[in-house]
């Protein structure tokens, strides 16, 4: 009697989060990636590479950069000093004047602000559509990117990625989805199609709250393309952070499945407090994309957002938390809440918030690793203020 060993296989997510990508030090036998602090290699060496910490090639980012690339089932990847940092390299690098970009409506509100001041400031033609059918719609010989984010931020809608890559790839344009939200433990998007990936590893790979990074994941062509220019403008993530990133990741998988469970519950919760008009989680069937989420999604995530019945109780509730933390950011083991409006889309103009159902009254929480019940109870108190 035979029997097959898992490892002959693909390994699942968990194991990935700890083992893919570690640099094993032969002389210490360490089992953790070292702190690779030098910025002077030895040059020639037996690779004949030009190893230095701009040219994103060090150590500590390539061994990060290939775990990530390994849970996303990419080719390859480069690390940044930021997800903006990411998000801006890799769209200058695939764009040049006349181009033309078609982007997702209700983009995270920093996004939305580089793309709608920095790339039309080049000459770089946009367009925002909502679906499929208006992607197909959008398309033009000029096209060159589609880029899109699902869930997204911080209404949670979903997009068909399946349908978005095929339109994409049948046009020749690049495919880039931002999958912050749904980290790589609940949705593959080049599983589905897409050419680049993007994290702000700040937020769910890190875990932690501690570091800013950024990631691009793709095929080794595409990372390929994108070194040159990544290298010419800098924003590479220094070794210390790496580490720390990496160290983080080993526990991605466990703190997901947490938030996720955490976050399903809160939602339910939330659905039917009276102070509350609406929840937008993908996990709920009440939200208008829980069909497509339930196609492309493993879990719908740890984060939800929702809409009081009276705006102007947020600030009462802001200050009723004992747990939940007001803070900007997201994706800590900690319970974070903050107003949209005030914060990550407070660059937008009044007329293209409320265009993109982001009012004053919309709060999104980011669910941390906390006991359910406790959260819920602290909830309920700030929503009775």
């Amino acid at each position: 009697m035979s029997t097959t060993n898992p490892l002959h296989q693909r390994p699942q997510p968990a194991t990935l989060c700890v083992h893919a990508g570690t640099y094993h030090d032969e002389r210490s036998g360490g089992v953790n990636t070292p702190i690779f602090t030098s910025t002077a290699y030895a040059f020639p060496n037996p690779a004949n590479e030009n190893v230095y910490p701009r040219y994103f090639n060090v150590p500590n980012q390539k061994s990060l950069a290939a775990k990530v690339a390994a849970l996303e089932k990419a080719e390859a990847g480069l690390v940044f000093g930021s997800g903006m940092a990411a998000i801006s390299t890799l769209l200058f690098a695939w764009l040049k004047p006349g181009d033309h970009a078609i982007c997702q409506s209700g983009l995270y509100g920093g996004t939305h602000h580089f793309i709608t001041h920095e790339l039309a400031a080049f000459g770089i033609e946009l367009s925002f559509v909502s679906n499929p059918d208006q992607l197909r719609e959008a398309l033009r010989p000029s096209s060159r990117v589609v880029y899109v984010e699902s869930p997204s931020n911080p209404l949670l809608r979903c997009i068909d990625l399946v349908a978005v890559a095929a339109l994409a790839r049948k046009h020749g344009a690049l495919s880039i989805i931002d999958n912050t939200f749904a980290t790589p433990i609940n949705q593959n998007p080049i599983d589905l199609g897409f050419d680049a990936v993007i994290h702000s590893a700040t937020k769910y790979l890190n875990g932690q709250s501690d570091i800013n990074a950024g990631v691009v994941v793709s095929s080794a062509a595409v990372v390929g393309n994108l070194n040159e220019y990544a290298v010419n403008h800098g924003g590479m993530l220094d070794a210390h952070a790496c580490y720390q990133v990496e160290r983080g990741m080993k526990t991605l998988a466990l703190r997901i499945k947490q938030q996720n469970e955490n976050a399903a519950t809160l939602a339910r919760f939330l659905e039917t407090h009276p102070a509350v008009e609406r929840v937008f989680y993908p996990g709920l069937v009440s939200h208008p994309d829980h069909a497509i989420a339930a196609r492309q999604m493993r879990g719908f995530g740890g984060m939800l957002s929702f809409e009081l019945r009276r705006p102007e109780q947020v600030d009462a509730m802001l200050s009723g938390f004992q747990l939940a933390l007001p803070a900007l950011s997201l994706g800590g083991v900690e319970t974070l809440v903050c107003i949209p409006s005030r914060t990550s889309h407070r660059t937008m103009k009044p007329q293209d918030r409320k265009q993109a159902g982001i009012s004053d009254g919309l709060v999104r929480v980011s669910v941390g690793i906390e006991d359910v019940a406790d959260l819920k109870a602290d909830f309920e108190e700030a929503l009775a203020n």
